[in-house]
């Protein structure tokens, strides 16, 4: 069944064209002055721009034909020929009472497959602040995709395959010589006991990338290692694949804890064997030259208002680039899945990175021409001085010291007497970090303070839950007491009424977010559902009310309130705790 928005403006689209008037779209937008109209049409103007006509006639002989639809009131011509228009009380109270007894279904008519590039941590290095954004934002992006009815393929995209990887390696056999994955006339099975934790792989990279930077042999040692561990020679190929499972191990419990999930655990060293395709595919294209002992494609275009250096394929030392990689990551995808977009979520300050490598597999054909690739590059989670977040001590903030921080000021909010309130804090803190990283627009840089974001009032998860939870204890109380739940058949004030209007604007909000890639449309949506209801809330005593038809209404709404809060949170991967 269509919105009811989307019904409405089905009408206005048929009353044009019964007036002999051509629009491509009609759109109704909710109106910024509500004693006109609850809803305004902007349309007139472009009829009257296009048939040559006056809009107020025009608006005139439109809202004659509108007032034949008993869906409609208040209907009325502002300005140039703005047309208002409200909608009847039994209208909006038919709408919402269909949406409360089936399930929502926000799912568009284009279906596309979409894979989804987010994450991307590294192997062997600590989960830092920097991590969450990416994760965060591509977890909300693909539940809001599926959500809208998109074939949705979600990949990690591990950085595995590097220098960092042999940096490790070196640093370990510098420690562990004796161990049997660096006798290179070994030629048994690789023991399974190895005592390597990921705590070590956390503390090994930091010393070993300093080593790096301090000492040129070492580092010579490093690259000599890496190019043994990507010709996959024995030993140094399988000692890569225990570390990388168990820092794949610990990276998949972080994000479990942030209710992060991927189809795809792949990475670097996947797209690694398609790498000579793209080479070849390229060179054969004439698209590769030398540059100083590099081969590279040239990307820059007459357009162009600054300089774009060309896309580094091959390095002077004939190691491939971080580019390369990521063609032949394309060329996987499109290979494997041919889908018609692919989206990567990732650092902003990679756009001119994504720049080059889009253009290039534009230039070479390795993706359709109605591919879509799209850069959906995210600002920087600061603390309270505006610089990145750090800890005490100036280091790099992990991110589970960060998730610990807000744990315990969410312990704070919480009865500890309530069973299982240690697991509950865990979801309030969750909660906390989430909505608030995705409260700003993706690209822009943000202050995270702990204390502000784990506030019970204001705009944060705690009280977007908090208030959730408030509707939850509604209901059960009202079928505990065998009170009935709906039908919705009444609206007795102005502030049921505001709920029902915003009930309205659902759809619109998650399809304007899909669009525009962004979850800012759908936080702000929450805070201002969850505002009405608890002035709602507050005004009313629904559980005592005498009135039996307006209590089950108010219940009726309740439910359907809970029912898109509910649905809503879960796009931005936030459970609801029983109790807080």
């Amino acid at each position: 069944m269509k919105n009811f928005i989307a019904q409405k403006e089905e009408i206005i689209y048929n009353i044009l064209k019964e007036l002999n008037y051509e629009l491509d779209k009609v759109v109704l937008v909710p109106s910024s002055r509500k004693e006109l109209g609850q809803y305004q049409f902007n349309g007139v103007m472009q009829l009257a721009k296009k048939y040559k006509k006056n809009p107020v006639e025009i608006a005139e002989s439109i809202t004659k034909k509108m007032k034949d639809y008993d869906c409609f009131c208040n209907i009325n011509v502002a300005g140039p020929g703005f047309i208002n228009i409200s909608f009847t009380d039994e209208s909006l109270t038919d709408y919402i009472e269909s949406l409360r007894n089936k399930e929502l279904d926000f799912k568009l008519k284009d279906k596309k497959k979409i894979v989804i590039d987010y994450g991307g941590p590294n192997v062997a290095k600590t989960l830092h602040v920097g991590h969450l954004r990416s994760a965060n934002i591509g977890e909300a992006l693909k539940r809001l995709a599926i959500k809208l009815g998109y074939d949705v393929i979600s990949d990690i995209h591990l950085g595995d395959w590097g220098r960092p990887l042999g940096l490790v390696i070196l640093e370990l056999k510098k420690l562990h010589p004796d161990w049997l994955y660096f006798d290179e006339s070994y030629d048994g099975k690789y023991p399974d006991d190895y005592p390597i934790t990921n705590k070590d792989l956390e503390t090994i990279y930091p010393i070993a990338s300093q080593k790096a930077k301090e000492n040129e042999e070492y580092l010579e040692e490093a690259r000599i290692i890496t190019t043994k561990l990507q010709n996959k020679e024995k030993g140094y190929y399988d000692l890569w694949k225990k570390i990388r499972e168990v820092s794949v191990n610990e990276i998949k419990s972080t994000y479990d804890k942030l209710n992060v999930s991927f189809d795809l655990w792949e990475g670097e060293s996947d797209a690694d064997q398609y790498v000579s395709d793209v080479v070849n595919d390229l060179k054969e294209k004439g698209l590769v030259h030398e540059s100083e002992g590099a081969q590279v494609v040239e990307v820059a275009t007459d357009s162009d208002n600054s300089p774009m250096p060309p896309l580094m394929l091959i390095k002077s030392n004939n190691s491939i680039s971080y580019e390369t990689t990521d063609l032949a990551t394309i060329w996987e995808r499109m290979h494997k899945f041919n889908p018609d977009e692919i989206w990567y979520v990732v650092d902003k300050r990679q756009k001119l990175h994504f720049e080059q490598v889009f253009r290039t597999v534009k230039k070479a054909k390795i993706v359709n021409d109605d591919t879509i690739l799209d850069f959906i590059g995210f600002g920087t989670m600061n603390g309270k001085d505006g610089k990145p977040f750090k800890t005490r001590d100036g280091g790099v903030m992990t991110l589970k010291s960060l998730i610990d921080a807000l744990k315990e000021e969410t312990s704070k909010k919480t009865d500890e007497s309530l069973e299982n309130q240690e697991q509950i804090v865990d979801t309030l803190a969750i909660a906390a970090l989430k909505y608030a990283d995705l409260i700003p627009d993706v690209s822009t840089d943000y202050i995270f303070d702990v204390e502000k974001f784990s506030d019970l009032n204001g705009k944060t998860g705690i009280y977007i839950l908090y208030s959730t939870i408030r509707m939850k204890s509604l209901l059960k109380k009202a079928k505990e007491n065998n009170i009935e739940i709906g039908p919705i058949s009444t609206i007795n004030s102005d502030i049921d009424r505001d709920i029902y209007l915003k009930i309205l604007e659902v759809n619109s909000v998650l399809q304007k977010s899909l669009k525009i890639k962004s979850l800012h449309e759908i936080t702000e949506y929450l805070y201002q559902l969850t505002n009405l209801f608890n002035s709602f809330y507050a005004s009313n005593k629904v559980l005592t009310e005498n009135n039996k038809k307006i209590q089950s209404s108010w219940l009726g709404l309740s439910e359907i309130t809970y029912k898109i809060i509910d649905e809503l949170l879960d796009i931005l991967a936030i459970e609801i705790p029983e109790k807080m």
